[in-house]
């Protein structure tokens, strides 16, 4: 473990993150712009690619972080029983939950019931499959729909804000089932579909295209909205919900609704659009 991963442990995960938000939403130029050049320069962002592509032209560093692409920057796969890669990023993991466990990273591994807050919201996936998409600073940090969906309820899970880098992944026990996290409840036309929108150290900020802002605030104790009957539906491919900075989203899909691409491991980079499974 390294002494970074060691540290937070004691660190103030919360009030960090939250200077953190300050120095991204401020507006004051020398500051943003020294931001937005560090970061392009340090992971190498392609701009090119953005609807945006002058650094200059964007009034805080979340503006730049959360920047729209250009149209056609990524497509859908054309196979109409392909479901989505939610994002850009990197497999953290992908496979079967087996006995109601997703695969951390060797020697660790949750619960769905843990990463969800409920033994009945996890009852569904049980056998079903996961994918864990983690998003480097290089990223678009916009998170698409890999299935049209009806929204039927988000649950803000508190906890704290781990590092998501691959030595925290790696040595911190239950990771993603204790960061602070939005779980978004889907329901299509192959049953439930899960997303979750995990936080990270210094990377706490989650907004939604149906409400806005989730996160912050920060929870202290587990929060359900209820959406049905509001018929909030998200066509596959449509954007869903943002990171004011990276982190990791996880999908969960039930059993035989679909098979993931073969093309998926661990550490592969993959692209918003491609194929992240196949309906069953």
């Amino acid at each position: 473990m390294s002494l970074l991963t060691t540290l937070t442990y004691a660190l103030p995960h919360r009030a960090l993150s939250s200077a953190a938000r300050r120095l991204a939403y401020s507006t004051h130029p020398a500051v943003k712009q020294w931001l937005i050049d560090t970061v392009t320069r340090k992971f190498g962002v392609d701009l090119g690619e953005a609807a945006q592509p002058d650094p200059t032209a964007y009034p805080s560093f979340n503006a730049f972080f959360t920047r729209a692409l250009k149209p056609g920057a990524r497509t859908p796969d054309p196979d109409p029983r392909a479901l989505l890669m939610p994002a850009d990023g990197h497999v953290s993991q992908c496979g079967p939950i087996v006995d109601g466990r997703i695969f951390q990273a060797k020697g660790q591994g949750f619960t769905a019931a843990e990463l969800l807050g409920s033994d009945v919201d996890a009852a569904p996936f049980a056998d079903g499959l996961f994918a864990t998409i983690y998003l480097s600073p290089r990223d678009y940090h916009r998170v698409h729909m890999p299935w049209t969906g009806t929204l039927r309820e988000t649950v803000h899970v508190p906890g704290r804000l781990f590092s998501v880098g691959t030595d925290a992944v790696a040595n911190v026990p239950r990771l993603f089932a204790r960061n602070e996290r939005l779980v978004c409840h889907f329901d299509t036309d192959f049953g439930p579909m899960v997303q979750v929108m995990v936080g990270a150290l210094l990377v706490s900020g989650v907004e939604t295209v149906w409400s806005g802002e989730e996160i912050p605030a920060y929870a202290d104790a587990i929060t359900r909205k209820d959406y049905r009957g509001r018929g909030i539906v998200l066509e596959r491919f449509a954007e869903m919900a943002r990171f004011n900075y990276g982190s990791t989203v996880i999908v969960l899909l039930p059993k035989g609704a679909a098979t993931l691409a073969a093309s998926l491991v661990a550490e592969a980079p993959v692209r918003l659009g491609q194929r992240l499974a196949t309906r069953g």
